[in-house]
């Protein structure tokens, strides 16, 4: 049977980046669609975009597609928007699905949950940029994508765009934490992802938020949109079964 599947890109993506794991999970008999957040089209005014604009436009994007059963998938970034979008379009979910993604508590913003350094370089580059953050290549090779060669690290970042810095700032609107949201959750957890340091780690520190949730790994890195679609494809569709 066909599941559906909703892929929620993180920071500096557009969803034709998911679009390689897409393909596998189609592949496997199942249904994908990769949507581009507000903030990271072309044309998009990235001094002005929040948060809250991301999450309406996965919303829209939902109802005007009238999708249903939907296994919403969020990576990194991602795990914002689909927290903030949850609770607003529950009948139309079946599972929620955080890869190596942020987990909010109620008023929380991204920039809670990451180390100061990261802070204070993007907060002095979106003041140097029109509200616009770029991620420096020497954290994208040794931290988001440490298992690509040099040239698929190359390619890959620039396809990259300008993020807006507000969706980083603003805190998420949640009516209760989501371990109490009434709907299937899981958690993959890619094992050499460094994109945030071992010390603060994707999982267990914000996984566990979730509450009652699955649990998939597997190796590779943030990335692995990138460097290991096929292998990626497999965690999400493990993750996303009932």
């Amino acid at each position: 049977m066909a599941d559906t599947y909703v892929l929620i890109h993180g920071a500096w993506h557009t969803g034709a980046e998911l679009e390689a794991v897409a393909q596998h999970i189609r592949s496997a008999g199942h249904v994908v669609h990769c949507p581009t957040l507000a903030g990271n089209r072309p044309g998009d005014d990235r001094a002005t975009t929040g948060l809250a604009d991301a999450v309406a436009s996965v919303a829209d994007y939902l109802e005007a597609n009238d999708l249903n059963e939907v296994r919403l998938v969020g990576h990194s970034y991602g795990g914002m928007v689909i927290s903030g979008v949850a609770e607003h379009v529950l009948p139309r979910l079946r599972r929620l699905v955080y890869v190596n993604a942020f987990v909010p508590q109620p008023g929380e913003c991204l920039n809670d949950m990451v180390p100061p350094h990261y802070v204070g370089m993007f907060t002095a580059m979106a003041a140097a940029n029109g509200g616009a953050v770029v991620l420096p290549f020497e954290i994208w090779r040794e931290a988001f994508i440490n298992d690509a060669d040099l040239a698929l690290a190359t390619s890959a970042y620039a396809i990259l765009n300008p993020h807006p810095y507000r969706t980083f700032t603003d805190g998420v609107v949640l009516q209760r934490p989501l371990a109490e949201l009434a709907i299937g959750k899981s958690y993959v957890n890619c094992q050499q992802d460094t994109a945030l340091p071992h010390s603060l780690p994707w999982h267990p520190r914000l996984s566990e938020r979730l509450g009652l949730f699955r649990l998939v790994e597997c190796p590779g890195s943030h990335e692995m949109w990138f460097s290991n679609p096929e292998r990626l494809a497999q965690a999400v569709i493990e993750a996303g079964r009932d």
